[in-house]
């Protein structure tokens, strides 16, 4: 041990020259005078950035989600029909090659904001399929930075309504028949044996709480705007599946559902009014043989709303 010693202390150094100095420590009076004189310095700091900023003002990571450098719109944001669930926003999203019109987004929640609009522009066909949009230029339009636009657009991305096209934007994805046909085929096999079953065990009480979004529905589809009535439309259905008690069928159906509402490529911009109105009805009609508790009624009315893609599945019966 006093060999190695001495090697670490290097050539020609004595014993006395190999021992290590241990510095003096401080009190802790010492100590605590210290980090008193450390706290008032950081105190004192940040009254400066304080008054450099302007009172009231907050730094840059308390202001919220990506609302810095959004230029001012000169509209206002034009909010879609009132409708239960989500509010659906109504900027007008045009083709690449339309004039650009802005609207102002509110700065509370912007992502979440443009994310609804871009929704409802899907469900109109104003996204058109095939078409390759940029963030940037969808920010002009809304009057917010592109930042919020691309996580929108990245959150679309997720849900299969957008694929990433590199240095370019997000493609709207071109959809046909076949896979509206699979989407509602999937529709049918998760939601309508959980109708069944709930028309068998649910009391008619608690289908009368669910009038109001049926009658919201109506009152969307007669608006004639696609979006509003989308929006209503999965808010009744996410209401019924609710009364099942499983959150994962709830989550999933809702995204199937959701999909299944986006027209196909060549297809006309929107769903008419008559075919809206057409559908909501279908709603009230089957609260009504629920509510009177009618076997027959109910079976034969959730094949038609589900657009009979799974009829064998009806010998599950009530």
């Amino acid at each position: 041990m006093k060999h190695s010693a001495q090697g670490a202390a290097g050539p020609g150094a004595g014993t006395a020259a190999a021992a290590v100095r241990i510095p003096v420590q401080p009190s802790a009076a010492d100590a605590a005078r210290s980090l008193s004189r450390d706290r008032s310095q950081s105190r004192d700091a940040s009254q400066d950035r304080g008054r450099t900023r302007g009172a009231g003002e907050p730094d840059g990571s308390a202001r919220g989600e990506h609302t810095h450098g959004e230029p001012p719109a000169p509209g206002p944001f034009v909010p879609g029909p009132s409708v239960p669930g989500p509010s659906v926003p109504g900027p007008s999203v045009p083709g690449p090659s339309a004039p650009r019109p802005r609207a102002l987004v509110q700065r509370s929640s912007v992502r979440g904001q443009v994310l609804d609009a871009l929704r409802a522009a899907l469900v109109t066909g104003e996204l058109r399929p095939g078409e390759v949009y940029s963030a940037p230029v969808l920010g002009e339009r809304f009057g917010v930075s592109a930042t919020p636009v691309r996580e929108a657009m990245q959150q679309l991305a997720l849900e299969g309504a957008v694929e990433v096209v590199p240095n370019r934007g997000f493609r709207v994805v071109e959809r046909g028949d076949r896979e509206l046909a699979e989407l509602a085929e999937v529709r049918a096999l998760l939601e309508a044996p959980v109708w069944l079953r709930l028309a068998r065990t649910v009391p008619a009480e608690r289908w009368a709480e669910l009038r109001p979004l049926a009658e919201a529905t109506v009152r969307a589809a007669s608006s004639g705007c696609p979006a509003g009535y989308a929006e209503a439309d999965r808010a009744f259905h996410r209401a019924v599946l609710a009364l099942a008690g499983n959150e994962e069928l709830v989550r999933i159906a809702g995204d199937v559902h959701r999909r299944s509402q986006w027209p196909p490529a060549g297809a006309p911009a929107a769903r008419g009014r008559a075919d809206l109105v057409a559908d909501a009805h279908e709603h009230t009609a089957l609260l009504d043989a629920l509510i009177a508790g009618d076997p027959d009624v109910v079976r034969a009315l959730i094949g038609q709303h589900f657009t009979g893609a799974l009829r064998d599945s009806w010998a599950l019966g009530l």
